[in-house]
């Protein structure tokens, strides 16, 4: 009788709205490749990461007032029964939601999973990172500590080195009062001031948000429509048995969905030791200077992003380039086309072979290499400066782009790549 219930009921919806349908198309029929390994666990991670975020967002919202920034957060991790937790919940897994997201980026970058057919797939990803971004930047402003105000001080400023007078029929002067003028626009005041956290504040909770989970439904949906990527970099479509399944893949749901929950369980193992015992990651995830109120006449001693942003403040700090414009726009230039040439990443890529396994020993090496300097430039963008960081960081810089531009449009035709497989090599359940 019951069965009969559920079933009846699930019959019901499913003529109105096929539930059952798309269950199947993106879990039990979905057929992935067979030899996913350790980096294919970071992709689901993401999500478990997404949905932290935003249950422990929701939450804090209840008691967040941007009126009264800084003793709100106060309140609830010193007043608030478990505020404490759910406040350091959000705030490592800001952390952990970056670390997932560069290793799922790696993986792309090292199995070349941005290749024809899935550039729509990359790009969306890389549109996922820029709200991510964004995201990470007006949550960081909210607590309205020391840091969270002169950080914010730093990046807002950086409105104004846009060189607007490069546009027709705008001089110099014209450019420097409208570079004033969408500075004064994007604080909503002309300080940074209440007028400013309430528009992060609105930003962070709900516009960026439902843009960040519309380009999350659309990357799994344009993955889902072209299958995945694997370390072989071949695809699996071409050979099917007699009922059009791929030979080589197996179905999402119950393998994978299974064997992802491992992977869960031991990211929320390592997750939880962070929050409980390292909260404040020994500086790096959470600023001393962030447990001091904003001060305006109190510059921290070394003013700094959170890590995630440590590669391309690193970049800006580095370019002391005075020519045509002056080196706070070139490091603009320089930060900000760092994350555009990410975007072209499918089409500068001219290497015939897709995965690093069966590519030659330079594409290897500069890859290794890329992901170093990029751990540098991250450190670095998190360290007082000197002239020895600052020469470091500028050669990190050029090789940051000469990965991008030099080796993936052009190491191929220097190195002899090995025999790729017609069907995947391994990886059984």
């Amino acid at each position: 009788m019951i069965t009969r219930m559920i079933n009846g009921t699930i019959d019901w919806v499913d003529a109105r709205l096929p539930v059952v349908n798309a269950f199947k198309k993106h879990m039990s029929e979905y057929y992935a490749p067979k030899n996913f390994n350790f980096w294919y666990f970071f992709g689901v991670l993401s999500l478990v990461v997404l949905v932290n975020q935003l249950l422990t967002g929701v939450w804090l919202t209840m008691f967040y007032s941007p009126s009264d920034a800084f003793d709100s957060v106060e309140y609830i991790m010193r007043d608030v029964q478990f505020g404490w937790l759910i406040r350091y919940l959000h705030a490592v897994g800001a952390s952990a939601f970056f670390a997932v997201i560069y290793i799922h980026m790696f993986r792309g970058l090292m199995y070349g999973s941005y290749k024809p057919p899935r550039e729509l797939v990359w790009i969306f990803g890389m549109l996922i990172y820029l709200a991510l971004m964004a995201e990470g930047f007006l949550g960081y402003v909210l607590p309205w500590g020391n840091m969270s105000y002169w950080g914010a001080q730093v990046i807002i400023s950086l409105v104004g080195a846009v060189p607007y007078d490069m546009l027709p029929f705008i001089d110099g002067k014209e450019g420097k009062e409208i570079g004033e003028a969408l500075t004064t626009w994007v604080r909503g005041d002309y300080l940074l001031s209440e007028a400013t956290i309430n528009k992060f504040f609105a930003l962070h909770v709900v516009a960026i948000p439902i843009v960040l989970l519309a380009l999350v439904v659309l990357h799994l949906l344009a993955l889902h429509e072209v299958g995945s990527n694997n370390p072989d970099g071949v695809e699996i479509k071409k050979h099917k048995d007699e009922n059009g399944i791929p030979l080589d893949g197996i179905a999402f749901h119950p393998y994978y969905s299974v064997k992802d929950t491992v992977g869960i369980i031991v990211f929320l193992m390592v997750f939880a030791t962070v929050v409980f015992f390292f909260p404040d990651g020994g500086g790096y995830l959470l600023e001393r200077p962030n447990f001091e109120p904003a001060n305006p006449l109190k510059t921290p001693e070394h003013i700094a992003p959170v890590w995630y942003y440590g590669p391309y403040y690193a970049m800006l700090r580095a370019t002391t380039l005075e020519f045509i414009f002056n080196s706070k726009t070139w490091g603009l230039i320089a930060m900000g086309g760092a994350i555009v040439i990410l975007f072209l990443v499918p089409w500068l890529d001219r290497n015939p072979v897709r995965s690093f396994r069966y590519r030659g020993w330079l594409s290897k090496v500069a890859l290794a290499v890329f992901v170093v300097d990029f751990l540098v430039l991250g450190f670095l963008g998190t360290q007082p400066g000197s002239p020895l960081k600052t020469m470091i960081a500028q050669f990190g810089t050029v090789y940051y782009f000469f990965y991008f531009m030099g080796v993936l449009p052009f190491a191929h035709l220097f190195e002899k790549a090995k025999p790729v497989p017609d069907r995947i090599t391994g990886g059984g359940h």
